[in-house]
């Protein structure tokens, strides 16, 4: 009786997580999908200037919102059991902190005014700035939706949250209200989040406050914080920079093109987070199969992503022109620029799911805190030579440090550089010369629309060409997967 009770929950575990990874690729996709058609709907209306208002005062509205959440979300998950004081703790911690921090934004926001020298970011900001006080409200129910794996939930609090504040933010941007439609719209998507996550949760908190339990898992959430605090920092330096030294105008460029080339990223992200660690730690106790494990997703990550991102940057003109009009062309030259530092970030996503994997969470901390502060540096050194300057930079950076990260993986997984390099570069020569070829051949076509699907007809029709015909083991395993698993 005792084998089939441990058989019976092992089967409902696997069903739960099968269901729930569907339900996660389904979310993903979704949302996804519908924010880049709002995001085309608003590129029509809005100016670079819109965006960039926005785009200044992001920075404040994460960081304050990684200080409030303080890691007690993976902490609360990492928890055998937790107990209603272990949530309640949280909840009432999470409200206080944001509470604190919007009162101090608040009364801040005319010294935010005068660091822009944008009068109109004052009352902007104080509505912007609700967004992580209406998230506190929430933080402990989406934890116990992730904990208690109902993430059919969670996908559809996703989906219903995006379509809405992105109907209204439409609404609002093409009734004349500008950026106060993309500030409604932001904030509106963290309320219903919240919201929802109270109708989907039956955990409810409870006026006996007693903060111990939060004390107790700080030890472990702070490091959390202190990475989520950088990678914070490291994800919006050009707004702040670029909206300190240039205006809202040069920081709605660059916001705009990061915004598609972000979700470029989260797309391709999404499949690797989603399977990497949970992978990786089942064999981290055999190298030999680990490294194997390891190198196989680095191939396929590569085999992913870097059409997928390059391949953006190939048509970056032509749709944000389509889309956009003229006003986005700017915007074009930086994301083709962008799609290059979006081909590799999925391998360093790799590489860090590897450290987490193998139990050193210490060396992501080590490597996020010290990326950040290098590109704060070089960005403040550098934007004497402008937008383009900077942005090269970014980039270049980001792709050095994947060296920095295969260090770490000599050590840990025995992973040598030049076996790296040869999972890595086939896909990447063969990527270059199909990109290169497309560019080539289509360049006689005048017409915006026959030249974009021309693009991308002939890019993907060639690269599965080239990869087929080359023997690309992941290719046929891909397609095995896809159409002939039973």
């Amino acid at each position: 009786m005792r084998i089939v009770n441990r058989e019976s929950k092992a089967l409902s575990l696997k069903e739960r997580t099968a269901k729930g990874l569907l339900w996660g690729m389904v979310n993903n996709g979704t949302t996804q999908l519908l924010s880049a058609l709002f995001g085309i709907l608003l590129l029509r209306r809005l100016l670079p200037d819109d965006y960039g208002k926005v785009a200044m005062l992001m920075v404040f509205a994460n960081v304050a919102g990684t200080l409030q959440e303080s890691g007690f979300t993976a902490a609360l998950c990492n928890l055998r059991e937790p107990s209603h004081r272990d949530y309640n703790a949280v909840f009432w911690f999470n409200v206080g902190v944001s509470a604190l921090l919007y009162t101090v934004l608040f009364l801040c926001a005319p010294l935010i005014v005068r660091f822009y020298r944008e009068p109109e970011l004052l009352w902007l900001s104080r509505f912007l700035f609700l967004g992580f006080l209406f998230s506190s409200l929430g933080t402990v129910q989406r934890a116990y939706l992730f904990i208690h794996l109902m993430n059919k939930q969670t996908a559809l609090i996703g989906i219903l949250s995006v379509l809405v504040s992105g109907t209204v933010g439409v609404v609002l941007v093409y009734s004349g209200y500008a950026y106060w439609g993309l500030a409604a719209q932001n904030v509106l998507f963290i309320l219903l989040v919240a919201v929802m996550n109270w109708f989907c949760s039956p955990w409810r908190p409870s006026l006996e406050i007693d903060l111990r339990p939060a004390r107790q898992m700080f030890g472990f959430s702070s490091k959390l914080l202190i990475q989520n605090l950088f990678n914070s920092l490291n994800a919006h330096a050009f707004g702040v920079l670029l909206g300190r030294f240039y205006g809202g105008h040069a920081a709605g460029v660059y916001s705009n093109a990061r915004n598609w080339d972000d979700k470029g990223i989260t797309t391709i992200n999404g499949m690797v987070t989603g399977v990497a660690q949970p992978v990786l730690s089942r064999v981290r106790d055999d190298q030999g199969r680990y490294r194997n494990v390891f190198r196989k997703m680095l191939r396929f990550v590569s085999f992913v992503s870097f059409p997928a991102m390059l391949g953006l940057g190939l048509i970056a003109r032509e749709f944000l022109l389509l889309v956009g009009g003229e006003k986005w062309l700017e915007s074009a030259v930086l994301l083709s620029l962008l799609s290059v530092y979006g081909a590799f970030f999925p391998i360093a996503t790799l590489y860090s799911n590897m450290t987490v994997s193998q139990g050193r969470s210490g060396i992501n901390l080590w490597c996020t805190v010290v990326l950040c502060l290098l590109v704060w540096a070089g960005l403040i050194a550098l934007h004497p030579f402008g937008l383009r300057a900077m942005v090269l930079f970014f980039i270049v950076i980001n792709i050095l440090w994947l060296l920095v990260w295969q260090w770490f993986a000599r050590r840990l997984i025995g992973l040598r550089l030049r076996d790296a390099l040869c999972d890595v570069l086939p896909f990447l020569f063969f990527t270059l010369l199909v990109m290169g070829f497309t560019w080539w051949a289509t360049r006689p076509i005048q017409n915006l629309w026959l030249l974009l699907v021309s693009k991308v007809v002939l890019a993907t029709l060639l690269y599965v060409g080239v990869m087929w015909l080359s023997g690309a083991r992941i290719m046929k395993e891909s397609v095995d997967y896809l159409f002939r698993r039973h």
